[in-house]
């Protein structure tokens, strides 16, 4: 059967910053299918090309529900898409495209990144249709597949242009407000703080690159053996709405503690802060008050975003709320506690132990189960590409605009022996 998008209207809300959804919109066209995008703010605006099949929502957040069941129904919407399912608008807007049996197409930072991006239909992350599949499962899917498997990723990729693209969106959103001024960002911050953030990080790129640099020097040439903490955002939607912390401070205590109570005492602890934390949270401080009052201060470090892969290729084990990093933890073998819901938290390699436990003398993974959970990933909901550079928006629309046109999700494709063959990286890390 020829894949078409004839007689398909897909409504695209809010993607990730910068063009992405607005060139995949130009394609699922070419293709047969009419596309809509509902803008929220001007930076919605400016990275939508197609301003005959822009719709503005200028109203309150509790007029959005209304509205958006007003335009699944006026314009006969078949396919929803979105970037993240958990921000209320989205969360909501889901809700009224499942009581009418619409496609959901939910786009998320990949599992595997920086190489690939995510695809999946009706949920992500702690949505995901992995939570409740088995490897058992799994591996009947994989029974046809022989695929060599790329290593794992050294760094997160397109940083640059992830923080680029996201100044300028907020810019715009700033500077767009008597137009949209009814609109309200599903962060606690307003706008403003969202921008000047994403330019504060920029400006001080250089001299956090130094620290990041002495810091990894005196762990790596330390000679002591040490265990990683991979932090996250506080603001992130897998940390806020799949995990059992309220905040980051939360998860920093318990992991201090248990360290301090379990770890040999000429064990280190090294905090890794995500690449894109830009100061709204006073993580490096807060790392320093609780080592001091557990009195491991001598023994505790904080780096500033930078390569994983550097730290991870000499750590003893890791920790993490529910990290996507957590995955190159397991490509390496090493011992991983995950404390939040993750796609990746599954028994066979996820360790139960207690947090002074795991410190103490952690279990170690099943690798082989983990390599044909990582090998399904790859077959099905892991896309190569990106969003944010040119290179990754082109390898990435090769395959996903036929993903998305297909009748079966990327998981059922697999099982029924319709996916697509996947296109093969070859990475150096």
């Amino acid at each position: 059967m020829r894949i078409t998008g004839q007689g398909k209207t897909f409504l695209f809300l809010q993607g990730p910053h910068g063009p992405w959804f607005s060139r995949l919109s130009a394609m699922l066209r070419r293709a047969g299918a009419t596309t809509l995008r509902v803008g929220f703010n001007r930076g919605d605006r400016v990275f939508w090309s197609d301003r005959a099949s822009f719709l503005p929502f200028q109203g309150r957040p509790e007029d959005w529900p209304a509205a958006c069941a007003a335009i699944l129904d006026q314009h006969a919407v078949t396919d929803l898409v979105l970037y993240g399912d958990t921000r209320p608008i989205h969360a909501q807007a889901i809700a009224a495209a499942r009581a009418r049996g619409l496609t959901v197409h939910v786009f998320e930072e990949g599992y595997l990144r920086p190489y690939w991006v995510t695809y999946e239909r009706g949920g992500s992350n702690g949505h995901s249709r992995l939570m409740d599949l088995s490897l058992a499962q799994m591996r009947s899917a994989l029974a046809d597949t022989d695929a060599e498997l790329p290593d794992a990723p050294a760094r997160w990729g397109e940083m640059r242009q992830h923080m680029v693209w996201g100044a300028l969106y907020h810019w715009f959103v700033l500077t767009g407000f008597r137009e949209f001024r009814n609109f309200r960002p599903h962060r606690k911050l307003t706008v403003a703080q969202e921008f000047r953030l994403y330019l504060r990080r920029l400006l001080l790129l250089p001299f956090h690159a130094l620290e990041r640099r002495l810091a990894t020097w005196r762990i790596r040439f330390g000679g002591f053996p040490f265990h990683l903490a991979i932090l996250q955002l506080e603001h992130d939607a897998s940390f806020r709405d799949h995990s059992p912390f309220a905040t980051m401070t939360e998860f920093l205590a318990l992991v201090t503690e248990g360290f301090a109570r379990g770890a040999p005492p000429h064990h280190h602890l090294v905090f890794k802060a995500h690449p894109l934390e830009d100061g709204r949270v006073a993580v490096k401080q807060e790392i320093r008050r609780l080592a001091r009052a557990h009195g491991i201060a001598d023994r505790v470090h904080f780096v500033r975003g930078g390569k994983l892969a550097q730290l991870l290729n000499q750590a003893r084990s890791a920790v993490t709320v529910n990290s996507t990093a957590g995955q190159q933890v397991l490509w390496r073998g090493l011992p991983l506690k995950a404390f939040g819901r993750a796609v990746y938290s599954k028994p066979e390699f996820v360790s139960s132990q207690p947090v002074e436990q795991f410190f103490a003398q952690a279990q170690r993974p099943d690798i082989r189960a983990y390599r044909v959970f990582r090998h399904y990933l790859l077959e099905t909901s892991q896309v190569a590409g990106g969003y944010y550079s040119s290179r990754g928006r082109r390898r990435l629309m090769r395959q996903v605009v036929d993903m998305m046109l297909d009748s079966q999700d990327p998981y059922d494709a697999l099982t029924s022996g319709n996916a697509a063959p996947r296109q093969q990286l070859r990475l150096v890390t």
